[in-house]
């Protein structure tokens, strides 16, 4: 087994993640088989208890493993399946040590930081090393571990001594080194500044890690000078000196690496030149190229509540451009607070309402992402039922899905006190209740996690033609309430078409409205599934009905399966998201729910996705 450590240096948010999954893309390009490990320094257990205003969307595996977004970054890039091991914390790690301890494996001995923990953390590292992720068996030939945060980080200390002997360990030609640094340009002088580099490589050097290569963060390409002067101070060959510059957007990382010879430094560290070929990234490429050009917009609308970090959603984000990109579109995404939908926002800040309410009209689909809690729930069942009665595409996941049932139940059924017992416990008519297996005193990995198999109890929906006709799908869940299965009839009957469900067929996973262009809502999360090439066939379908695409493409495909881009034309499209909203007007329609439940998002500048 061959070893890729990336490392980051100066500040955080340089762009690790994409960097490591990039030198994987680049590797398996090689021919190589690559696997993926990420290091978060924390002591939570895993990801799963963490707002996502603290450290972006949480990231859920086959496994049911509550994860870093990075792992999707590189599930995504390498079109690989992780397991919840592929993540490591330090909360794991003390807590497999106290257990032995407490197992009396150490045999009386004095338990400490070195060598116990940092043992610890080499051992997981070789045994998770060792797991297929590709279909394939055996295991892989390159590992590409990402350790997060910033070298000098007092939390990573245990993580960079075990990593110290872990390279010393394995030996030369079996371990390499990149280290993702900063080189600043200042905008009064315009020159590129090596300092911060030359100071984040001595610090790695002092704690025992020496670096093979140099990826450096700039806002334009380094000047040989700069790259002779890092050579000279940081000890690194000039050839082994990458500059990771700004591009429009990050399909162009692997490109970049490619371009810069970077495969030639990382065979030659791993040893692997005899074994490995020239990169074949023609496909990478051109999906690359297509995403440059397209001009024609699709806007879909995000309402939602965590709409501040565009992290919180980028799964989602990142699914609505996979779709986007083969429809020929280019995405534009509105940010829309679900909050400032709601009346009382009218009343308190009738700008931002007024605001809220025009991005929401103005889309070309509405999206309702998952989500926990209260607030804003409001604003999301206004932009469902606004999306239901004007015959706007909507597509709902988890929470979402749970919101348009909601609405219907209200609108329709006209009971208006319906609701979920998640925001009001004692509620006389919950048309969305606590799951029994659940746990109400625990809350972390007590949800229903990971993938579950959903059947499709009506072949003759969009939800069943976008999959492929096939009798059942894979997704991943990560959700505590379900719709109430002792109101499914009554639903049914006023047209709400739950056409998928589980093994049992009382737990309800797929609604969609007939009558509708295209409404859908999903109990599952189809995001984290989706890929460059290869998009969730329910976000694909958004995006199709958004563009008035839909019936033509499912009457001449068949089946997501069986489509490809046409990489001759260009295209945009635009979505839009809301997140707390009200609707302007009342009015009749169904709703036809979408693969999953959508949470409405806050209203933000569309850049920030």
């Amino acid at each position: 087994m061959k070893y890729v450590l990336v490392t980051g240096g100066v500040v955080s948010g340089l762009g690790k993640g994409v960097t490591a999954s990039s030198i994987g893309v680049l590797l398996k390009a090689c021919g190589l088989r690559v696997t993926s490990i990420k290091i978060d320094p924390y002591l939570n257990t895993d990801a799963g208890t963490m707002s996502p205003f603290e450290h972006g969307e949480v990231f859920v595996l086959d496994d049911g493993g509550e994860v870093d977004l990075d792992l999707g970054n590189y599930e995504r890039f390498l079109d690989i399946t992780l397991t919840r091991d592929n993540n490591i914390t330090t909360g794991k790690i003390y807590q497999s040590v106290i257990d032995k301890e407490r197992r009396g494996d150490y045999l009386g001995k004095t338990v400490q930081v070195v060598p116990h923990i940092t043992d610890a953390i080499q051992e997981w590292i070789e045994r998770v090393a060792m797991i297929p992720v590709d279909s394939k068996e055996g295991p892989a030939d390159v590992c590409v571990i990402e350790l997060g945060g910033t070298i000098g980080d007092i939390e990573s200390m245990p993580f960079i001594e075990a990593l110290g002997q872990f390279s010393y360990r394995v030996g030369p030609g079996n371990f390499c080194l990149v280290h993702v640094s900063l080189v600043p340009v200042l905008n009064v002088v315009g020159e590129q500044k090596t300092k911060p580099t030359q100071h984040s490589v001595r610090g790695l050097r002092g704690l025992g890690l020496v670096p093979n290569i140099l990826a450096c963060r700039s806002s334009k390409e380094l000047d040989e000078n700069v790259k002779e002067k890092l050579a000279q101070f940081c000890h690194v060959p000039a050839e082994n000196i990458i500059t990771l510059y700004d591009v429009p957007n990050i399909w162009h990382i692997p490109l970049l690496l490619r371009d810069q010879k970077a495969h030639n430094a990382l065979l030659k560290g791993l040893n692997l030149h005899s074994v490995a070929g020239e990169p074949d990234l023609d496909e990478w490429t051109s999906r690359t190229r297509l995403y440059d050009k397209l001009h024609d917009s699709v806007k879909i609308a995000m309402v939602g509540k965590y709409t501040g970090l565009s992290d919180s959603y980028l799964s989602v984000l990142k699914a609505l451009l996979h779709a986007s990109v083969v429809s020929n579109r280019k995405l534009t995404v509105e940010w829309v607070p679900a909050g400032d939908l709601e009346d009382i926002s009218a009343k308190e800040a009738p700008e931002v309402y007024a605001a809220a309410w025009e991005l929401l009209k103005g889309a070309d689909g509405v999206l309702v992402p998952g989500g926990f809690g209260d607030r804003g729930v409001q604003g999301k069942i206004l932009a469902a039922k606004y999306a239901r009665e004007n015959g706007i595409p909507f597509l709902g996941i988890c929470l979402g899905m749970q919101i348009a049932v909601i609405e219907f139940s209200r609108s329709v059924l006209g009971i208006h006190d319906a609701n979920s017992t998640e925001f009001d416990p004692e509620t006389a008519n919950p048309c969305v209740a606590f799951m029994p297996e659940g746990s109400k005193t625990h809350m972390g990995g007590t949800m229903r996690l990971g993938s579950r198999r959903t059947y499709f109890n009506v072949m003759d929906c969009k939800s069943a033609k976008l999959y492929g006709n096939v009798k059942f799908v894979d997704e991943r869940h990560r959700h505590r309430y379900e719709v109430n299965p002792d109101m499914v009839c009554q639903l049914e009957n006023a047209g709400l078409s739950f056409v998928g469900s589980d093994e049992t067929g009382r737990r309800m996973e797929i609604v969609e409205l007939d009558a509708h262009p295209y409404f859908v809502g999903v109990q599952f999360h189809p995001e984290f599934k989706s890929r460059p090439g290869k998009p969730s066939p329910l976000f694909l379908g958004l995006i199709k009905a958004a563009c008035g695409q839909l019936d033509a493409f499912l009457q001449k495909n068949g089946s997501v399966s069986q489509f490809s881009a046409d990489t001759t034309s260009n295209g945009h499209a635009k979505i839009k998201i809301l997140q707390n909203g009200h609707s302007p007007k009342s009015g009749n329609g169904l709703l036809n729910a979408a693969y999953g439940n959508a949470v409405v998002c806050p209203w933000k500048d569309v850049n920030h996705c």
